[in-house]
C-alpha cells in the first residue's frame, strides 16, 4: 500500500506578487526550493493563512536570494501581496516506509524570505 505523505514543507512565507497574465504556476526564490527539496515543475500545495484559500499549481524558480513569492496565472485572483502562505510539497510512498520518513520543513524570515 503506498500513501501520500509531506515531502517538504515552505512554512508561512509572504507573497511578494500575483501576476495574473502569466501562464501559470508559482514563481519561488531558488535558494528556498533548494531549502525545501522542491523542484521545477514539482505540484505543490498553496495554502493562503490571511483568507483560508487552497490551491494547488506547480513550482518555477525565481532570481536566487530575492525572496520572490509570486501565484501567477488564475492563482493570482487567491492571493494578495502581502498575504502569508504555506508551501507543502507531497510524495507517495510505501507505507512502512512512511513511517520512517523525516519530511523537509523551512520557517523563513516571514519579513523577507530570508533563509537567515
Amino acid at each position: 500500500m503506498h500513501i501520500q505523505v509531506v515531502k517538504s514543507k515552505l512554512h508561512r512565507v509572504t507573497v511578494t506578487g500575483a501576476d495574473l497574465n502569466y501562464i501559470g504556476s508559482i514563481t519561488i526564490d531558488e535558494a528556498l526550493m533548494e531549502a525545501a527539496n522542491i523542484i521545477e515543475g514539482e505540484k505543490v500545495q498553496i495554502v493562503n493563512i490571511n483568507n483560508g484559500e487552497r490551491l494547488e499549481t506547480y513550482a518555477i524558480k525565481g532570481p536566487r536570494e530575492t525572496g520572490e513569492i509570486t501565484l501567477n496565472g488564475p492563482a493570482a485572483r487567491k492571493v494578495h501581496r502581502g498575504d502569508i502562505i504555506i508551501i507543502i510539497s507531497y510524495a507517495s510512498m510505501d507505507f512502512e516506509e512512511a513511517k520512517k520518513f523525516k519530511p523537509t520543513l523551512v520557517f523563513p524570515n516571514e519579513k523577507d524570505n530570508s533563509l537567515t
